[in-house]
This record gives C-alpha cells, sequence and structure tokens, in this order.
C-alpha cells in the first residue's frame, strides 16, 4: 500500500489552493496533488504491514495541546518544475514539525529525505505537472492573485493510495 503524510491546510488559505489549482488546471492545463491543500510531513511511501504502530503515535502526538502559526505569502518555485505558495512556518510552528518527524521517524518503515525531513521548504503545491510548456503565463497569472493568510499547523493526516486516487486514511487534529 502506498502512503503519505501530510497536514491539511484548513479555512480560507485551504480553499484558495483548491481554487488556484482548479483556476490553473482549467487555464493551462497544469495539474497538482490530488490531495486538498497540504504540507509535506512524509512524502509517499510504500509499506504492506500493518501501519497501526504509525497511527498509535500521531493519535498519541495529537493529544497533546499543541497548534501553532504559519503564514503563506505569495508565490514561489522549484525552477519551472512546481509553482507553489510559499508557507513561512513560525519557530514554534518549525519545532512542533520537528518534533512530529522525531515521533515517526524511529519506525522502520518511515525514511526521511532532504526534501520531506526537517530541513525541508515548506510549500502549499499549486502546479506539479505539466507545466514546462506554460510556465511563463502561468508564473504571471498567479501572481497576480493576492496570497497572504494566517494559517495554524492544527493537523497530521495520513492518506492512501487506492482506486488512482488519494483517499483519506486517518487525519489527527491537534488539542
Amino acid at each position: 500500500m502506498r502512503y503519505v503524510i501530510v497536514s491539511v491546510v484548513n479555512g480560507e488559505a485551504g480553499v484558495f489552493n483548491d481554487n488556484l489549482r482548479q483556476e490553473v488546471f482549467e487555464r493551462f492545463g497544469a495539474k497538482s496533488s490530488k490531495l486538498p491543500a497540504h504540507f509535506t510531513i512524509k512524502a509517499p511511501f510504500e509499506y504492506d504491514g500493518s501501519i497501526y504502530d504509525l497511527e498509535v503515535a500521531l493519535e498519541t502526538f495529537s493529544k497533546e495541546p499543541r497548534k501553532e502559526a504559519y503564514a503563506i505569502n505569495n508565490y514561489d518555485h522549484f525552477e519551472h518544475r512546481v509553482v507553489y505558495m510559499k508557507l513561512e512556518m513560525s519557530k514554534e510552528g518549525k519545532g512542533l514539525h520537528d518534533k512530529l518527524i522525531d515521533t515517526i521517524d524511529s519506525l522502520p518503515y518511515i525514511d526521511f529525505h532532504e526534501k520531506d525531513g526537517k530541513n525541508k521548504i515548506f510549500h502549499v503545491t499549486v502546479a506539479s505537472k505539466r507545466i514546462n510548456n506554460n510556465y511563463s503565463q502561468l508564473w504571471e497569472y498567479v501572481n497576480t492573485k493576492p496570497c497572504n493568510f494566517q494559517c495554524e499547523f492544527d493537523n497530521v493526516t495520513i492518506y492512501k493510495w487506492q482506486e488512482n486516487t488519494w483517499l483519506l486514511h486517518k487525519k489527527y487534529e491537534f488539542m
């Protein structure tokens, strides 16, 4: 089974990202993830055994009182491959994120890499597929859309790949 661990972006910022991704697809044919607005905690990984220990770890982690702030301000890109909303994690949010990484890093089937570990570039993707031919126009277009949001890092969510899409497995909301 294939899984991914993310934090869903709730509220206005999440709705904005979902709508912008749809607009970008309709105008430019550029696609994004089949997941809702999110930032990645652990990139997709394969595991055919039980993830019960992961579920218990995340359930326990989510019970401690903690929600931390982050901001989403403007846009950036990874070369001409990915256009994203810039996520500026607060110091406290980064600490929470790193504790979360430490919590699940000991599991034998979780293996963090540079792009999804503690030193990742936090971002919320707008487009990541089929953008090379339209990159300049797409980049100009998204930059006409004001993007400034105050958000809370308030959940960790597991999705599993089934039926050619990501389906919600379990969402853990922080206290």
